[in-house]
């Protein structure tokens, strides 16, 4: 059994590694052919893309009726990806530069989307129009980071329409091999965590943390050692916004669902402090180095242990 684990673990991080090459090549070239910033394309396409298995999990967990599940999973996902993924890239990958635009708006919005989450559940349910609500904010939110990057900006599409949705289809495609390959990965870990009798709480703390973020933490890697920051920035950034509106509202919109309201607020309430932490801190820095990346660490810990106690 050691062997097939073995086997499934190469194959699923090589197809993590192969696949994220792909989707940062289209989407960089699809950010030079129409001049859109590439931090935009990170929280809109990429982050889409890479949350992909959050929103299945929202939507499997709201329809078998365990409304706790898909709102935790999704509050979870935003201190996950906001701290514990942007404080290993440079970790991992070395010094970046923070861009400059989109991200105030982008942190303000996410706090907007988790504000509403914990409002809406407050009477102990996510009903169809709650969903409504959280969706709009993800789209108004967009619409006014687009301005907000694109300001002073002549857009020029240079590529043809049929190239430009060719690129947008690779790169998609290519984001769900990515999550797949995640998964593969995943399983294989944990089987062989459990084969060698691991504590638990190490299986559960990876499953909840990295094996969920697995998908991000390749792309922007990649996105990192090629040089495209803003993509991989983007990407996290997000992703917690995806997490915050898209991923806590598409799963009761197909399923309305009952949530316990005072453990969502307290989810919500700890992914705004960690969210609100991470903007103010890029927002004042022009690198995003060791030093930074090891305080997102320690909070990311902090939180981890909170949750514990």
């Amino acid at each position: 059994m050691i062997v097939v684990f073995g086997l499934a673990l190469f194959a699923g991080f090589g197809g993590m590694v192969l696949a994220s090459r792909r989707a940062v090549g289209s989407a960089t070239d699809l950010a030079a052919g129409t001049q859109i910033p590439p931090f935009f394309v990170g929280i809109t396409l990429l982050a889409v893309g890479t949350d992909l298995p959050e929103i299945a999990s929202s939507i499997a967990a709201s329809v078998s009726g365990h409304g706790d599940v898909a709102i935790g999973d999704a509050m979870g996902s935003v201190v996950t990806q906001s701290t514990l993924v942007l404080g290993l890239l440079p970790l991992l990958a070395g010094t970046l530069l923070v861009p400059r635009r989109g991200i105030g708006w982008t942190g303000a919005f996410t706090v907007v989307g988790l504000g509403f989450v914990a409002l809406l559940a407050a009477d102990g349910a996510i009903s169809r129009p709650d969903a409504l609500v959280l969706i709009a904010i993800w789209v108004i939110g967009s619409a006014v980071i687009y301005r907000d990057t694109t300001r002073n900006q002549q857009l020029a599409l240079s590529e043809r329409a049929e190239s430009r949705l060719r690129l947008v289809a690779t790169t998609f495609a290519a984001l769900i091999v990515v999550g797949l390959s995640a998964m593969v990965s995943l399983w294989a870990i944990v089987g062989l965590a459990e084969w060698l009798d691991a504590p638990e709480v190490l299986i559960r703390f990876f499953v909840a943390s990295i094996g969920t973020s697995l998908p991000e933490l390749a792309f922007d890697l990649t996105a990192v050692k090629r040089g495209a920051v803003a993509l991989a920035i983007g990407d996290v950034m997000g992703s917690s916004f995806v997490d915050s509106t898209m991923a806590a509202g598409i799963g009761p919109l197909i399923a309305p669902t009952e949530a316990s309201s005072d453990l969502v607020i307290t989810a919500a309430v700890g992914a705004m402090v960690a969210i609100t932490i991470v903007t103010i801190m890029l927002k004042r820095i022009e690198r995003h180095d060791w030093r930074t990346g090891t305080i997102l660490l320690g909070l990311y810990a902090a939180f981890f242990v909170i949750l514990l106690v």
